[in-house]
């Protein structure tokens, strides 16, 4: 059975289908669109094994003509050679600007293939296939498009909507479970922004989320429509929008300075980090009680995600450093922070001037061998 979550944005609307085969069904629901439209498959290697022939055997049924693109997988490839080499591949494959692109991966492919198509012919249309839980409850939806710079993540990139979004529950059976677990944090994160019912829900269901069973279909749209509400309200973050970026500003900083090396530290895993953070520096600025801190800390440990800069393995991370990230951070007006901190579980809002030295002396708290936020 499907579901569908609509994104309401006038003549710009799109669905969100969520169910299981939807990779295989792809073809006819895009001629239905797009009668005689030619299409680009924007994928990573790993994705395009495990479901690239699924696809283009949908494209060849509907008569669709495609080409596919490949990246390698994984968040260096959101870079400039990466989005040059995808920019050009559509050209070369003379794809015209009434034609589609099909972004087919995780949040990594989606992010770079929307940002091309954005660009390409001065806009083409693309339409989402995400195929991690990461991208299917977050990145897919709401149209940040975008690669990373040397001075951080997403610090190049444009707004630019998909046509449709299609989540094959499905494909999440293929991905390691390292991967599923990292988007679950995305997940817990629209409870945490202003939905205490909905992580409540999770504490109790979560087993059953991570069983694949009906639950997860339920997580993904409860999550689909907490973020299309949010974008139809602010489509290019101009003010409530940037509720979505709870955790991410210390989680951004922490990929960073993790050099985006994804054998350490993935951008979920860094969420579910940042989630924790957003939380205790909330409760060291007197505005959300320890209870809560804990019982946020207590469900992401218990789904088995890092809750403490300690647990990222490698080299130790320095606050010097994760400040500087902070510092770039897109939330950032003229040199005054911005952090989407909260009074309680579920009372997330927008801070705007947090005193830089009060978030140093937080991180230099947290990284002392008596901090309460290493292992």
């Amino acid at each position: 059975m499907t579901e569908t979550v609509t994104v309401e944005l006038g003549k710009r609307s799109y669905r969100i289908d969520i169910g299981a085969g939807l990779i295989e069904g792809a073809g006819e629901v895009v001629t239905a669109q797009r009668p005689g439209v030619r299409c680009a498959i924007v994928t990573d290697d790993n994705v395009d094994a495990a479901h690239g022939d699924a696809l283009r055997a949908s494209l060849d049924k509907a008569g669709i003509g495609h080409t596919t693109l490949s990246v390698p997988p994984g968040e260096p490839s959101k870079c400039y050679a990466m989005f040059e080499k995808v920019v050009n591949g559509l050209l070369e494959a003379r794809l015209e600007r009434g034609d589609l692109v099909l972004a087919l991966g995780g949040g990594v492919v989606g992010d770079l293939a929307g940002f091309a198509a954005s660009v390409t012919r001065r806009g083409m249309d693309f339409v989402q296939i995400p195929t991690s839980l990461l991208a299917q409850v977050d990145s897919s939806v709401g149209g940040k498009t975008g690669i990373n710079a040397p001075a951080g993540k997403n610090l190049v990139g444009a707004f630019h909507q998909p046509v449709l979004v299609l989540a094959d529950t499905g494909a999440l059976a293929t991905l390691p479970p390292r991967e599923f677990r990292a988007g679950y944090a995305e997940v817990a994160k629209y409870g945490l922004i202003d939905r205490p019912d909905f992580f409540q829900w999770l504490e109790k269901n979560s087993d059953e989320v991570f069983a694949f069973g009906p639950a997860l279909a339920q997580a993904i749209a409860a999550s689909c429509r907490a973020k299309a509400e949010i974008v139809v309200a602010d489509e290019t973050e101009k003010g409530q929008r940037a509720l979505l970026n709870l955790g991410h500003t210390f989680a951004h900083a922490l990929e960073g300075a993790c050099g985006y090396d994804g054998a350490r530290l993935v951008h979920g895993e860094a969420v579910a980090i940042g989630l924790v953070l957003a939380h205790e520096f909330s409760n060291r600025m007197n505005l959300c009680d320890a209870d809560t801190v804990v019982r946020v800390c207590d469900h992401l440990k218990k789904v088995g995600l890092p809750t403490k800069i300690g647990d990222i393995p490698g080299p130790r991370l320095d606050a010097d450093t994760l400040s500087r990230f902070i510092a770039q951070d897109k939330k950032v007006k003229r040199g005054r922070l911005t952090f989407i901190l909260t009074k309680g579980l579920g009372q997330s809002y927008i801070a705007d001037d947090v005193p830089p030295d009060e978030v140093l002396a937080f991180l230099k708290e947290k990284l002392t061998p008596s901090g309460n936020n290493l292992s």
